[in-house]
């Protein structure tokens, strides 16, 4: 089983890596996060807006 953890920076979803691909930090990876979206326009989602995604791909919503 693959552990799931998100960027404290850009909560962005990792899997089983320890080092995000989008801000290629790896000491701001926690398992403990909330809500998970999938962006894959973000020329038309509203929710990436909201979140200030910039790049397509899965986020966390709430990373502790």
């Amino acid at each position: 089983m693959v552990k799931l953890k998100a960027c404290k920076k850009c909560n962005s979803i990792v899997h089983g890596e320890d080092v995000c691909p989008i801000c290629k930090t790896h000491n701001h990876l926690s398992k403990n996060f909330s809500g998970m979206v999938i962006i894959s326009d973000i020329k038309t989602s509203r929710i990436a807006k909201k979140l200030n995604i910039t790049r397509p791909g899965t986020y966390a919503i709430k990373v502790r």
